[in-house]
């Protein structure tokens, strides 16, 4: 009840956070049903169920990453002197936003579910009852017990992953007194600069070997061993293992490249602004460095993909097409609420330094050179990820 009452009162953006949450999952779980419906509907097949069910986990994992995030950008679950005073510690705040998620993600698999149903026609008497019965397997029954177990994967592995990173996070800090007057001049607290990350040539190792192993299986032009779910089924399963490692390697460096990115902008003779966007550029390394590496590998994977595909004779389904869309949606809302999360937790750094007299232009500045140079880093890598990725398979 309290997790519903918070979300009542939530401000407006928070909100459609959420409902950007539950949307996700319901994409995540209409993929599933469709998956389940297929397997149903034809028996002798069954054995392709299976690398239908591990395509789904792709879009499964990038709507939980996106979940978390939302739950740790909510105002209701950060740590109050007030909160904690009437027992509402970490613990029990890491439990709130684990039940908001879940709460978000149980009505997108509602909305899955009844839409399904709707569109393979076991719903009647609303418009377009029944319009994808061949594709969603009308003529077989749907097994109720596996389509809930499956659609209860969003929700369970969200509040779970949610529940871990708000507890392992919301580590009590100290508190400003609620009482603390706003125009009091105060300095920033001073703190220890941020260790490097360290996963930068681990990563940079692993997409290596993934881009290698790709080029190496796509000279085989052996058959699939996991096909797409959507026409796409002459893809070797040594490309797609490929794909996997270059997207990890990525995630992994993402961090390094981002603080590589700030010691840059601090290198020969810096001035103020280009300090105070280096500094902040590497204390947020870890939290802006992994999702930005995972928007790189999707948005090399597309690329790649569009390259190969896009024109071809092999056109997507839209199966595909919509897992597609929720990789690519997910993974950048999960940037831009990383992004988010980071801005929140530098507010009271940035106002302190605004009473300090900084003027409020060079804040705006130190942002778009921040943005500025992880473009500059990121997008030719993306591009020479892509064409990498894309070069064995055209030949």
């Amino acid at each position: 009840m309290l997790a519903l009452r918070l979300a009542r009162g939530s401000h407006p953006l928070v909100l459609l956070r959420r409902l950007l949450v539950a949307a996700a999952s319901a994409g995540v779980g209409f993929l599933l049903l469709c998956a389940l419906s297929n397997a149903a509907a034809h028996p002798a097949h069954a054995g392709a169920a299976v690398p239908r069910l591990l395509w789904c986990l792709v879009p499964l994992a990038a709507t939980v990453q996106f979940a978390v995030a939302v739950a740790r950008t909510d105002p209701s679950t950060r740590p109050r002197t007030g909160l904690s005073a009437v027992g509402l510690g970490p613990a029990r705040l890491a439990v709130l936003g684990a039940v908001s998620t879940a709460v978000s993600c149980t009505l997108g698999s509602t909305v899955a579910l009844l839409l399904f149903l709707h569109l393979r026609g076991d719903l009647s008497g609303l418009p377009f009852d029944g319009a994808a019965a061949g594709l969603l397997g009308a003529g077989a029954p749907l097994p109720l017990a596996a389509a809930l177990m499956l659609l209860a994967l969003v929700p369970v592995t969200a509040a779970g992953l949610s529940a871990y990173a708000l507890r392992a996070e919301r580590t009590p800090a100290p508190a400003v007194p609620e009482a603390a007057d706003p125009d009091v001049l105060t300095e920033p607290e001073p703190s220890a600069p941020a260790a490097p990350p360290t996963g930068l040539p681990w990563g940079v190792a692993l997409a290596a070997l993934g881009l290698a192993v790709e080029a190496y299986m796509s000279r085989s032009g052996g058959r699939s061993l996991l096909p797409l779910p959507g026409r796409l089924e002459a893809t070797p399963a040594g490309v797609l293992a490929g794909w996997t490692l270059a997207a990890v390697g990525l995630a992994m460096a993402g961090p390094g490249l981002a603080h590589l990115c700030g010691r840059l902008l601090q290198a020969v003779r810096p001035g103020a602004v280009r300090l105070l966007a280096g500094r902040v550029l590497m204390d947020e390394a870890r939290r802006i460095g992994r999702p930005l590496g995972v928007v790189c590998a999707v948005l090399a994977a597309t690329v790649a993909g569009y390259a190969l595909y896009g024109a071809g004779a092999h056109p997507l389904g839209p199966l595909t097409a919509l897992g597609g869309v929720l990789v690519l949606g997910c993974t950048t809302a999960t940037l831009l609420t990383s992004a988010l999360e980071a801005r929140q937790d530098r507010a009271r750094t940035a106002r302190a330094l605004l009473r300090l007299g900084a003027p409020a232009s060079a804040l705006r500045a130190a942002t778009v050179l921040r943005a500025t140079a992880l473009l500059l880093v990121f997008a030719p890598l993306t591009w020479l990820v892509a064409e990498l990725a894309a070069l064995p398979l055209a030949a």
